[in-house]
């Protein structure tokens, strides 16, 4: 297993970032004239229309024979991996690094930066017909997922990344840490069995775990691996394509996930570069030494004397006036004193 050097992914990210993407609410808009960068380097085009008529894009690039499928916000409001994918074009754009050469030889990529439009502007977990697409695997009553669909089957890739961001609530269990980037290697069936298949996924997700313990040490979380019948990941693992589930989560003082945009973006390097270099994906036990994701903060906890009179609370987004707006609400918890906050305000008493 080889694995990349911190310092030198770190020189290509603040090299390459792209800088006109920040923050949470990232929309179409925010993307549509940065396709214009990198229609050199890239073969773009349009794989069809939301159910709101915005365009649906995919990215080709890439020569070698083992094929791989990214995509980002099938939920709108998850923006972390769709960020960290225009640092990734920007690299294969304007960069010549060992590594990146190597992928683009060995492998074919193909990624689709913002399934779901629509709902990306309204910043909604679902698209314009409500419809949760990460549950849509075995309806697919939703336009954009019968897109996605007829891109796997038509393209049939080796490996694919299903990127999303997870809740503040969760961190890495056995510490005080959230869970800044968790992985799963979805199951196939109720008995979560080790498929030919998982263990493959897994193998990647171990060579991406071993580069961010030396960035981030304890910081990396194991999503849970229930199966879900009806869900992406667990349908395109159950019919033969490897999905890599990557969640990015919360780092300290890090609401507008710059920072777990960064881990994003190594992680998906490291496990491209892994893909296209590795002569096998055999090795998978230290898969089960990651960690589980552990639901253990909240945002803010005021603290009293009396630990009964811990309050607990948690930021909703919103979009006000074209404006992201994040207010805090008061959780109907509790357990506060079982948990820990990002930020905790300590009173002496209560405060009537």
């Amino acid at each position: 297993m080889q694995t990349l050097l911190k310092e030198v992914l770190n020189s290509i990210f603040e090299d390459q970032k792209e800088t006109s993407l920040f923050g949470k609410w990232i929309t179409f808009k925010d993307i549509e004239q940065l396709f214009l960068k990198h229609q050199d380097a890239f073969e773009i085009s349009r794989l069809g229309f939301s159910e709101q008529q915005r365009p649906v894009y995919k990215l080709k690039i890439g020569s070698g024979k083992k094929k791989v499928l990214l995509w980002s916000q099938m939920h709108g409001n998850e923006s972390t991996g769709t960020k960290a994918l225009f640092d990734i074009f920007n690299c294969f754009s304007n960069r010549n690094d060992e590594a990146l050469k190597t992928i683009l030889e060995e492998c074919t990529l193909v990624f689709v930066p913002m399934l779901n439009p629509d709902g990306s502007q309204a910043y909604t977990r679902v698209n314009a017909n409500n419809i949760d697409l990460n549950r849509d695997a075995v309806d697919r009553t939703a336009i954009e997922s019968n897109l996605l669909r007829d891109l796997l089957e038509e393209f049939n890739p080796q490996f694919c990344f299903n990127l999303h961001d997870q809740r503040t609530i969760f961190g890495v269990e056995g510490t005080k840490n959230p869970a800044t980037i968790s992985f799963l290697a979805p199951s196939e069936e109720e008995t979560r069995a080790l498929t030919t298949g998982r263990t493959q996924t897994m193998n990647v997700i171990v060579a991406m775990n071993a580069l961010l313990q030396t960035m981030i040490p304890d910081f990396v979380g194991r999503y849970t691996d229930e199966f879900y019948p009806t869900a992406t990941g667990d349908n395109f693992q159950k019919l033969g394509y490897n999905t890599i589930l990557i969640e990015s989560g919360h780092y300290p003082d890090d609401y507008q996930r710059e920072f777990s945009r960064e881990f994003t973006f190594y992680s998906i390097v490291q496990g491209l570069y892994h893909i296209a270099s590795a002569s096998n994906f055999e090795d998978y036990k230290a898969y089960f030494t990651i960690p589980n994701n552990d639901k253990i903060f909240y945002d803010v906890i005021h603290r009293y004397s009396d630990s009964k009179l811990d309050t607990a609370f948690q930021y909703k987004d919103e979009i006000i006036d074209e404006k992201l707006v994040s207010k805090l609400e008061k959780v109907d918890e509790n357990d506060a004193k079982m948990k820990f906050g990002h930020y905790e305000i300590v009173f002496e008493s209560k405060i009537n």
